[in-house]
């Protein structure tokens, strides 16, 4: 990009930037934007389509899930990719409703194109998109209900649903309320629940009704030795993140040998640093290692010989969580292995699922651990289950954490449209407009629900808006048997903080994206500068 100064040309971007201005780049980022919303669309609700991915190693994801399609795309464009970021938040801060806040997004994106093709000012557009999102909140709030515990499992139901796991969703349901009120804690006088307590685990064979809840740590792992006990009572634990062998040197060297004598005494001499590696193991009382890195096959025989139950190449991620579980420290030199530092629990146990074995770690040093077995015919259907179950345990937390839950079905979202358009009337200026076009939006979550569920959406828009003008603010619509039905009496119900988070995830993002008017793409270098190495400074 070049300017004139004087009549002299003046560079200001590098050649082959792409620059894209005014109504080209509104236009450009809106269509990109809602292309990503009409891609999930038709995954949303009970009847919602499944997506199937592939990644470029051949590995094949099927999915229905907005945040799981939207992070597999490989979306480029940089508009689009802030809807995938919704998606993501959505899923970060609540579990569900990650489709539904895509959707909203590229739905106030089109209305909001709608406007300013009447001339109205983005920015009066953002005030008006901001002005109904605080005023949808407070007619959340207003419609929400006290949740009680009887409400849970329709919860864990309902985030459930849709998800491929119909068939077996009491039974889920079940486990997923059980693991999260074993959890619960009061901070301030208020309910609070860290998901994190709860680990998924899942193995692709057996059926999904032997799925369990175990309270403890499972982990996907097998003793290192045949000659170890498979099971420790009484488990005293050493949470390791250095290997038990001889440390390989990282820098590249030889070492000559020049007779027989002196390669006895270089395999003694490791055989003497692994020998004592293990015995500072079992000088400190440990039963149980769990090591992060590699442990050396003498190692093991000598750890074995001591009745050592020992597991190797486990997880960052779940010596973190045998951590908080067992009381013990995540030791990083073999020089600080000593009884105070090591983890407890009852039972440390090695048994066979399926067709391979898991280690399973109970009566725990702190018994708020749990952990969720997830068991399926195949790798696909455990993948699905895991992310149902995730969603359904982040839902569950939320409505133990916020107590206030809504119907389901669309019914808040045409109770919304309906009376945001009563808001709107009260308003003056430009931005009633744009209040009006976003209850219009509104309508797209029933409307997207009919649609996928092959119903007539005129005639099931036009029904539920006669029910909620009569004062039925809980009527939403049942895709099963194709009219509007009180959502509450079906037992369709989600927690308040899905809808308002998703409500002000979009509008943040389409007032984002509003608010661009120049997009620069600079252009990639023909021959990036190679990194100078030491000879170049030389």
């Amino acid at each position: 990009m070049a300017g004139q100064i004087g009549g002299q040309q003046v560079l200001i971007l590098k050649k082959g930037t792409e620059r894209t201005r005014g109504e080209e780049a509104k236009r450009s980022n809106i269509m990109a934007a809602r292309a990503v919303a009409e891609a999930v669309r038709t995954t949303l609700g009970p009847r919602g389509m499944d997506k199937m991915l592939t990644d470029p190693a051949g590995l094949v994801t099927i999915t229905n899930d907005g945040a799981t399609i939207l992070d597999e795309m490989a979306i480029k464009h940089p508009a689009a990719k802030m809807v995938a970021a919704v998606a993501k938040t959505q899923d970060d801060e609540v579990g569900d409703g990650t489709t539904t806040a895509a959707v909203l997004t590229g739905e106030f994106l089109k209305k909001a194109q709608e406007l300013m093709e009447q001339k109205i000012h983005p920015t009066t557009i953002i005030s008006g998109y901001t002005l109904a999102s605080h005023k949808s909140k407070e007619i959340l709030i207003d419609m929400a209900i006290d949740s009680r515990d009887v409400h849970l499992r329709n919860i864990a139901a309902t985030a459930l649903t849709g998800k491929g796991v119909e068939f077996s969703k009491e039974k889920l349901s079940d486990l997923v309320v059980r693991a999260v009120k074993s959890i619960v804690k009061k901070e301030s006088g208020k309910n609070r629940v860290n998901i994190k307590d709860i680990s998924i685990e899942r193995r692709g064979e057996g059926s999904v009704e032997d799925s369990e809840l175990v309270a403890g740590v499972i982990l996907d792992k097998t003793k290192t030795h045949q000659s170890m006990p498979s099971r420790i009572e009484n488990a005293k634990i050493a949470i390791l993140a250095t290997p038990i062998e001889v440390r390989k040197i990282e820098t590249k060297s030889e070492i000559s040998i020049d007779g027989l004598g002196q390669t006895r005494m270089f395999l003694e001499q490791e055989e003497s640093q692994i020998r004592e590696a293990a015995q500072k193991v079992i000088k400190s009382g440990a039963n149980v290692v769990f090591c992060q890195k590699g442990v050396d096959d003498l190692a093991r025989y000598f750890l074995a010989k001591a009745g050592i139950f020992v597991t190797h190449r486990v997880k960052k991620n779940d010596l973190e969580k045998l951590s908080r579980a067992t009381g013990g420290k995540i030791i990083t030199s073999l020089e600080e292995i000593k009884p105070d530092v090591l983890g407890h629990a009852g039972l440390v146990e090695e048994k066979m699922v399926g067709n391979g074995e898991m280690i399973f770690i109970t009566q725990c040093k702190n018994p708020d651990t749990y952990s969720i077995l997830l068991r399926g015919g195949t790798e696909h259907v455990v993948t699905s289950l895991d992310r149902a179950v995730h969603d359904a345990l982040r839902v569950v937390g939320v409505a133990i954490e916020d107590g206030k839950i809504l119907a389901g079905g669309g019914s808040p979202e045409i109770e919304l449209a309906m009376r945001l358009r009563e808001y709107a009337s009260t308003l003056t200026g430009r931005e009633q407009l744009a209040v009006n076009k976003f209850a219009e939006a509104m309508e797209i979550i029933p409307k997207t629900l009919a649609e996928n569920a092959g119903l007539d959406v005129i005639d099931m828009l036009t029904e539920l808006r006669n029910q909620h003008e009569q004062g039925n603010k809980y009527v939403g619509l049942d895709v099963y048997e194709g009219k509007a039905v009180d959502m509450l009496e079906k037992e369709v119900i989600e927690p308040l903080r899905v809808k308002t988070q998703a409500i002000a995830s979009a509008t943040e993002a389409a007032s984002m994206i509003l608010r661009i008017d120049d997009v620069m793409a600079s252009a990639k270098e023909a021959n990036p500068k190679k990194k100078a190495s030491m000879s170049d400074m030389d």
